[in-house]
């Protein structure tokens, strides 16, 4: 029994091998006695997707980018629309000499076409606070025309036989003016976020200057309380004046300017089309030249005294 030899280690090997061995519990290092920090969480690499743009500009240099391509735009705009205000009245100043179209007749597509061109062009311009200045620029340069050939500081025939009823340059100085003097307040006033402006130039543009052609052509049976108006032309420019204004009004909601509830802005503009009819039909032009040609009644008084004696 005694020659049998035990597996089992000795206890002296055992206590060797332990001392050999690193507790676990103890740092290598003073360095380890630091804790790390956990680690970053790293990104979804999207391979299909797009990263997103960083412009190189400066916030003040895209501002100042911005502004200037803003200035460009409304600069090159309105000198667009000008070149084709201008080149609309010369159109229909050839068509006149040439006695191709009647002086009337060209009178008043000139006065329907010009504000409708200049209300369609708005949306060519930017979305900035001072592009409405820039559009006033074309009336704007209209007027001063008008008043420069009006008081005969110039002379320009085509010009007064294309605007004007008797061909006189004085007639520029009344209908023609007040007509841009109203394209630049709706400009400056309303613009394109209000719905007024657009329905009042489409009245004064278009149902007024359609009335007055048909008027002319078809007006045989009068107002009664004017004769200088007919029914032909009132209940066409009712028709007319309703159509074109509803027509400008889905041209501004489908660019996005204005968001209307259509089943009340037909009724209104239909009811506008109405009042703006009958103070067409009134009249104010003969109550107008009764209050030039009377204007004092003391004068009046002594005229009749001296047919008395």
């Amino acid at each position: 029994m005694s020659l049998l030899v035990s597996t089992r280690p000795s206890l002296s090997f055992r206590l060797n091998f332990n001392l050999l061995r690193r507790p676990t519990n103890l740092p290598l290092s003073s360095a380890s006695l630091t804790p790390k920090p956990p680690p970053l969480p790293t990104p979804p690499l999207h391979i299909l997707r797009r990263a997103p743009y960083s412009s190189p500009c400066t916030p003040r240099a895209a501002s100042t980018a911005a502004t200037a391509y803003s200035i460009l735009r409304d600069s090159g705009a309105a000198a667009a629309i000008l070149a084709g205000a201008y080149a609309l009245v010369s159109a229909f100043d050839f068509l006149t000499r040439r006695n191709l179209i009647e002086q009337s007749l060209s009178r008043k597509l000139v006065h329907i076409l010009s504000g409708l061109f200049f209300m369609v062009s708005w949306p060519i311009f930017s979305t900035t606070t001072e592009a409405r200045y820039f559009a006033c620029l074309v009336p704007l340069v209209n007027c001063l025309r008008l008043v420069i050939h009006g008081l005969s500081l110039a002379s320009d025939e085509g010009l007064i036989k294309s605007v004007t009823r008797e061909g006189k340059p004085e007639e520029l100085l009344r209908g023609p003016l007040y007509y841009v003097l109203i394209l630049i307040l709706c400009a400056l006033i309303f613009w394109r976020e209000s719905p007024v402006g657009v329905i009042s130039l489409a009245m004064m543009c278009g149902g007024d200057g359609i009335a007055d052609i048909i008027g002319r052509r078809f007006g045989f049976l009068k107002i009664p309380y004017n004769q200088q108006k007919s029914w032909a032309g009132s209940i066409s420019m009712f028709i007319f004046g309703f159509l074109i204004s509803i027509g400008m009004l889905q041209y501004y909601s489908v660019l996005g300017y204005l968001h209307l509830d259509w089943v009340q802005t037909v009724q209104k503009v239909a009811l506008v089309s109405l009042v703006a009819t009958v103070v067409e039909s009134l009249p104010t032009t003969e109550l107008i030249q009764m209050g030039y040609s009377r204007p004092f009644p003391p004068q009046n008084l002594i005229v009749d005294k001296q047919d008395v004696h």
